[in-house]
């Protein structure tokens, strides 16, 4: 799958160039997380869903009845999205995304709990190095995502 780059989700006029074709998006907010004298920007995905049409299923996002609109206004959010014409090719990369996100939340809610603010930097250090090693999902996650 060739998936767009990030692009910040602003307003529904952002999406007027989404293809109207079936695929899969991804939506993430940009989270910062200190790291020593730095601080690092990363991207947490936090919905992953599958359509018939990107652009009208993007679009829907920003609707009054959108379980989304609140975030997508509050928060610097971010979306991305591959076509995949193919039925069974979406469902089953859709289904190995929402698997690996699914996992990942245990291990991301360890790292940001604020409970973890007494904890040794070692620790928690060593939880990201955990996230960001190469693990088993890498083999079915779609190149570049």
């Amino acid at each position: 799958m060739n998936w767009s780059r990030w692009f910040r989700c602003e307003s529904s006029f952002g999406l007027l160039l989404v293809p109207s074709q079936p695929g899969i998006y991804a939506l993430a907010e940009e989270i910062m997380q200190p790291a020593g004298t730095l601080t690092r920007r990363m991207l947490a995905v936090f919905e992953i869903e599958e359509t018939e049409d990107l652009s009208r299923s993007m679009s829907r996002l920003f609707a009054l009845g959108s379980p989304w609109r609140d975030r997508l206004a509050a928060e610097r959010c971010y979306i991305r999205y591959a076509v995949a014409p193919s039925t069974a090719d979406r469902r089953a990369a859709a289904d190995a995304l929402k698997t690996w996100l699914h996992a990942q939340r245990e291990i991301a809610s360890q790292i940001f709990d604020p409970a973890l603010t007494g904890v040794s930097k070692t620790v928690a250090e060593r939880a990201v190095d955990r996230v960001t090693s190469e693990p088993e999902y890498a083999k079915v996650f779609p190149a570049g995502f």
